[in-house]
């Protein structure tokens, strides 16, 4: 998947599939995890939340099914 960079201190970038509704997050560390059954407004509210850091922890990580790549 193809991601893009992020302005982050956790998050190095995020890719995301609409097709599968899969949502990519590379972290700092150089983990990579893919989540599940994202819907497209949460990517958008990923991309403008003004700390990624916080919207992963608070918004995707409590309530999606995941896997590291």
């Amino acid at each position: 998947m193809r991601r893009r960079p992020v302005d982050s201190a956790s998050v190095r970038s995020v890719g995301y599939s609409m097709s599968s509704r899969t949502l990519e997050i590379e972290f700092v560390n150089g983990s990579v995890y893919q989540y599940f059954d994202v819907p497209q407004p949460t990517y958008a509210g990923l991309l403008a939340a003004s700390s990624i850091g916080n919207f992963v922890n608070t918004q995707i990580k409590p309530y999606y099914e995941f896997a590291e790549v």
